[in-house]
């Protein structure tokens, strides 16, 4: 049987990169040698592409490189009538390098590992949509909402699902009215609270305020990131996460792995506490819940996946407050990590479903997808 060709794309322009490059390392290491020849492709820090040589899938590392001495590369938006590819860029000298398979690199699928901005928030699987290619994960709608923590949650919100209470704040509003803002947070929501970018990852420009004082500077921190700025009510709580996977019975309910447990031992899950400091959170797997907010937990994921129209994967995160013992809904991971240690991943090897059969999984739901997408009609004539 003849092998499929996954591009694994990975790294990528965020703050997020060298995540990306420990997720892609476990990604392809447990990937099926048996059924897929792996094209690597790495997106170094400036956004430029790289191809990689069989070379890099010989040692199995931790952290998977980039050689910026490697050819450059790049996806055509124009897909050609026969086969999707990378198409090798000219050298200075203005001959095309030779990468694998010539100055034309095909593949069957791709498989983003990037998180972040600019890998999971719509932009790259936007240019995959227009190549007309395959790609593991949420397509462009899911994939920015998902993202936008400010969207994501006046849809789940609408959808009847818990939220913790927040307002929105946008940058132009913010430099004409801080008092106002000021006013409502104190009114609305009260200290503490928390304030975030509404579109980033790993906890980057999230502060948690307690007192009037220091949110002015925590907004104007968070303004650094993003555009738009989410504040949120403080409420002392565990965080429950939870692993979806699409049914790979088109039509099917999504599937949801049993839950886990993320135990900060710094005052919340930040930036600092998730790669800077080793000791800074306990992961449990299984989750410390009864069986009956288990079910509560996995209904409430499950429609998240649904509302915000995820496919492929998705990790979703919630709250569970300590005093009433209520779930909220925080918000959805679409391209969550996939390292050996990461939660995804762990919490599906839990529940019974091992790493390299997940990654089969999630690339038999991207070809289906694309088959199903190849089927429609693009255009309407008269009869």
């Amino acid at each position: 049987m003849k092998k499929i060709r996954v591009a694994v794309l990975y790294g990528g322009r965020s703050g997020e990169h060298e995540v990306a490059l420990r997720s892609a390392a476990s990604v392809i290491n447990n990937l099926d040698r048996s059924r897929y020849e792996i094209v690597p492709i790495g997106i170094d820090k400036n956004g430029k592409w790289h191809g990689a040589g069989p070379e890099l899938l010989q040692a199995k590392t931790v952290s998977l490189p980039i050689y910026r001495n490697l050819p450059e590369v790049t996806l055509p938006p124009n897909p050609s009538a026969s086969e999707s590819g990378l198409v090798a860029m000219p050298s200075s000298a203005g001959n095309a390098p030779a990468v694998a398979g010539g100055n034309s690199t095909p593949f069957d699928v791709v498989f983003p590992v990037m998180h972040g901005t600019n890998g999971e928030d719509g932009t790259i699987q936007g240019l995959l949509e227009l190549g007309e290619v395959a790609y593991v994960g949420c397509g462009v709608l899911a994939s920015a909402v998902g993202m936008d923590k400010d969207v994501a949650k006046r849809l789940i919100a609408a959808a009847g699902l818990p939220v913790v209470p927040s307002l929105t704040i946008r940058l132009g509003e913010w430099t004409s009215g801080k008092a106002n803002f000021l006013a409502r947070m104190e009114k609305e929501l009260g200290l503490p609270c928390f304030v975030k970018p509404a579109n980033s990852g790993s906890s980057v420009g999230v502060h948690k305020v307690k007192t009037r004082e220091d949110f002015a500077a925590a907004v104007e921190d968070a303004f650094r990131f993003d555009l738009k700025v989410l504040v949120e009510k403080a409420i002392s709580a565990r965080e429950i996460e939870l692993s979806v996977l699409e049914n790979g019975e088109y039509g099917k309910p999504p599937l949801v792995s049993i839950a886990g447990e993320v135990n900060a031992t710094h005052e919340f899950y930040s930036y600092e506490a998730k790669y800077l400091d080793e000791n800074g959170a306990e992961l449990l797997i299984p989750a410390k819940i009864t069986p009956e907010q288990l079910k509560e937990a996995q209904a409430i994921a499950r429609k998240a996946f649904e509302t915000l129209e995820c496919e492929g994967l998705a990790r979703c995160d919630l709250f569970l407050d300590k005093v009433s013992g209520k779930f909220y809904f925080n918000e959805v991971n679409t391209l969550p990590g996939f390292t050996s240690i990461s939660m995804y991943p762990k919490m599906w090897e839990a529940s019974g479903l091992p790493y390299s059969e997940l990654l089969t999984k999630l690339i038999d739901l991207a070809l289906a997808r694309q088959a199903r997408k190849q089927a429609l009609v693009r255009d309407f004539t008269k009869g």
